[in-house]
């Protein structure tokens, strides 16, 4: 009874919150960023930023305090606040704000891949130089939609206690008891408080079906913990999907800690309750940290954007943050631009998942990408959307298999064979109900943009590229009885050149900073198996693509690089990561890039293909530190004061600013070539004591590219050695052109990706 009566008193003042600060006419949620903490007690800062709050309001703490959403006090200062626009323009010219930025919606960029990129099985697995060193005391923050914490990805089976220095806690909350958490899933929290400001009102969960949320840290939408156990799951001996896909899977980092920030629901990620978990995960002692989600374009400022803001804090405070590129496919797409961010782009693997389809007049057979495990009794007729178009829709419509655009009478009995445009949003697996709900057999679709995605189709269906779809349009058009058959999917290996930069994979170049390289480099991200939410269908397992799979994956290897070089910096992880990468498929060619096999480039790829088995050892790396960033900062136009709000510290802008193709990035980047440039480079010897590395450059297309010195002698662990690289144009080029860097001994290979734009008249 007294548990119901706190319960009900919790939620009376959590609507009368909410109502009162949705009462205030033309308000939104605003974001005030006020640089790095000043003071170390958190109840000092939050107390002076209520009263900053305070000064939009007359003086009253009192409609401060109801008006505050968040007070960010552990890693840096600042706060979010339900304001008008009047009072946020107000805010932005006060004393020691930084800046001021809406609560924006961010969006998530939604097993085998491990043996592919030559890592074995089990739960001991580092690097092979160690392969029983345990990574027990390294931790992974997830930042996503929660975890499951029943899968069998997080038992804390044989596991060590949990490590001492840990300061986060278990949230308890609806269906997760703070006993929940265990020696893998160490931490758990969720933060609603952004999202329900912005809205005006309390989360409304749903009791059962898919659109199921918890107002805690379990996850029913099954991205979190789809991530959360790439990166960390423990091995799992028969992880499948329908029988798909079986075999032993397991995360990056089996044996490191887990702990879970659920910022994200159904509506999506709101940057207040994102930059709160960035502020907890700083307190709580995290040492990696895993974001597959990211901003809409145009990124405009490091400083008015949450995650950039909240991973240049948990940068400076010893915190590896990785990220997405997104996944909007074109051209100068790429996401998470910051340089202190790791960003990472999808590629493929060599294993698909493929239904044949057979027609039954020519014997002709051809591959399409599917999750399809339905089976046809017999073969059906193939036809054309475009001649199945009900009344008041054209063919043209009708061929997109648009909602009501089917005639049932036409359709019935039927394979449809549908088109999927380049530049569509519309759900592949909506198109195969609608067929369904017409009275249509199965599907088979045209995809035009060819991202071998495989599909799980509520009916026998499958993808295929513009050329088969071709093929199949051409049977239908030149057959009597066009029949075919779909055959249920099966899991196949090799066939097609792998690893290939994945079409919707957002690009390069970078449109907030050209001069630095985005992505930083790639991993496996199509049709990925992991754990999931039996919330969805009741499955414990899911095949799941896109950027958001590829981001943990790095995210593991770089807690593997933790446990093996526990003082690194996040600058030395990202450099040993990108250094390491491979640019070669399985063929030993340069990787392709979908969907029309062309040669890839570093703005699809960034530095390579992670390489997992070389990372423990780069040999040499490019360190950057606060005063780097400093200098970058400065480099992109911040000034003294803004500067020093953000720092924390007295920093100044030297006189004679640099650019920033001289940040000790690992790849150079020069996006407005005039003919001549030089710039500099610092390595780090983590290495043999005594050794030599000779260099050999790749020069990009028409530039010739010296390096002095030449050749790099180390006496000692940790002696840093700078060099210059000087680019000369020796034949008239136009565009970009790549290139690459290496420093080779023998043993290593530190290669650099070098980027070169030739726009000058």
């Amino acid at each position: 009874m007294e548990k119901m009566r706190a319960t009900m008193l919790a939620t009376a003042f959590c609507l009368s919150f909410l109502s009162q600060i949705a009462s205030s006419s033309n308000s939104q949620v605003y974001i005030v960023y006020m640089g790095s903490k000043v003071h170390d007690d958190p109840e000092i800062t939050s107390f002076q930023n209520h009263e900053l709050l305070a000064a939009v309001h007359n003086g009253s703490m009192e409609k401060a305090k109801l008006s505050m959403v968040y007070s960010y006090r552990h890693g840096f200062r600042g706060f979010a606040a339900k304001i008008s626009d009047t009072q946020a323009t107000t805010m932005a010219k006060m004393p020691g704000v930084v800046s001021v930025f809406p609560n924006k919606l961010r969006k998530l960029h939604t097993t085998h891949s491990w043996e592919f990129l030559g890592m074995p099985y089990g739960n001991s697995l580092v690097t092979p130089n160690d392969s029983t060193r345990p990574q027990e005391d390294v931790i992974i923050g997830i930042i996503d939609t929660g975890i499951w914490p029943e899968s069998p990805s997080f038992s804390d089976h044989r596991m060590s206690p949990i490590p001492s220095r840990w300061k986060g806690v278990c949230q308890s909350g609806e269906q997760f008891p703070n006993s929940t958490c265990n020696r893998k899933l160490i931490g758990a929290r969720y933060y609603l408080n952004g999202l329900e400001a912005e809205k005006g009102e309390t989360l409304k969960t749903v009791s059962s079906g898919v659109n199921r949320e918890y107002r805690s840290a379990r996850d029913s939408a099954g991205h979190g913990s789809h991530t959360a156990s790439i990166a960390a799951g423990r091995y799992v001996r028969n992880m499948n999907y329908s029988g798909l896909g079986a075999g032993g899977a397991r995360g990056g980092a089996p044996l490191a800690r887990i702990a879970v920030y659920k910022t994200c629901w159904e509506s999506g990620c709101y940057d207040s309750d994102i930059l709160a978990a960035f502020d907890d995960t700083i307190k709580d002692g995290v040492d990696i940290l895993s974001l597959s989600l990211g901003p809409d374009l145009p990124e405009s400022d490091y400083f008015s954007d949450a995650i950039s803001v909240g991973s240049f804090h948990a940068t400076r405070n010893g915190i590896t943050v990785v990220s997405s590129v997104g996944n909007d496919g074109g051209s100068a797409s790429a996401t998470n631009l910051a340089p202190w961010l790791i960003t990472v782009a999808a590629s493929s693997t060599d294993r698909g998942f493929i239904s044949l389809i057979k027609l039954s007049r020519n014997n002709s057979t051809y591959h399409g990408e599917s999750l399809n495990i339905a089976k046809m009794n017999a073969p059906a007729e193939l036809l054309s959307a475009a001649n199945a178009h009900a009344k008041y829709f054209t063919p043209y419509q009708s061929s997109f298999c648009l909602n009501s655009s089917l005639d049932p009478s036409k359709v019935a009995g039927k394979i449809l064979v549908c088109l999927h445009p380049e530049d569509s949003f519309e759900s592949r697996i909506s198109k195969s109900q609608i067929v369904e709900a017409a009275g249509g057999l199965g599907i088979i679709l045209i995809d035009e943009i060819g991202q071998n995605l495989a599909i799980p189709f509520m009916i026998p269906g499958a993808i295929v590229d513009n050329k088969v779809g071709a093929k199949l349009l051409a049977y239908i058009n030149t057959t009597r009885f066009p029949g075919a058959y779909i055959l249920p999917a099966e899991t196949v290996f090799g066939l097609r050149p792998a690893p290939q930069v994945l079409a919707f994979s957002s690009k390069g170049p970078n449109t907030l900073t050209p001069d630095i390289l985005k992505p930083d480099l790639t991993a496996p991200g199509l049709n990925i198996l992991a754990a999931w939410s039996p919330v969805k269908k009741g499955m414990h397992f899911n095949l799941a693509s896109g950027t958001s799979m590829a981001c943990p994956h790095v995210s593991g290897i770089a807690a593997l690089i933790k446990a093996a070089h526990p003082s690194w910096t996040p600058s030395a992880i990202k450099s040993a990561l990108m250094t390491t990468a491979n640019v070669l498929d399985k063929n030993k060619k340069i990787m392709t890039a979908a969907p029309r096999g062309r040669t890839a480039n570093p703005f699809g790829f960034g530095a390579g293909l992670l390489n997992p088995m070389k990372v423990e050892n780069p040999g040499l790396v490019y360190d950057a530190g606060p005063k780097d960033y400093i200098n970058f900062l400065c480099g992109v136009g911040y000034d003294n004061s803004s500067l020093r709000r953000v720092t924390g510290d007295h920093s100044v802008c030297t006189k004679f600013r640099t650019t920033a193709s001289n940040l000790n990035y690992p790849s150079i980047s020069i996006s407005k070539f005039d003919g001549n440039s030089s710039v500099v480079r610092t390595v780090t010897n983590v290495g043999s004591t005594n050794s030599t590395y000779i260099v050999r450059v790749s020069p990009p297309r028409g530039i010739s590219v010296q390096v002095v010195p030449s050749v790099l002698k180390f006496n000692f662990y940790g002696q840093k050695i700078s060099f210059t690289v000087q680019f000369k144009r020796v034949i008239q080029t136009r565009g970009y052109v790549f290139g690459s860097l290496s420093w080779v001994n023998g043993r290593q290979r530190v290669r650099i990706p070098l980027v070169v734009g030739c726009f000058a008249s």
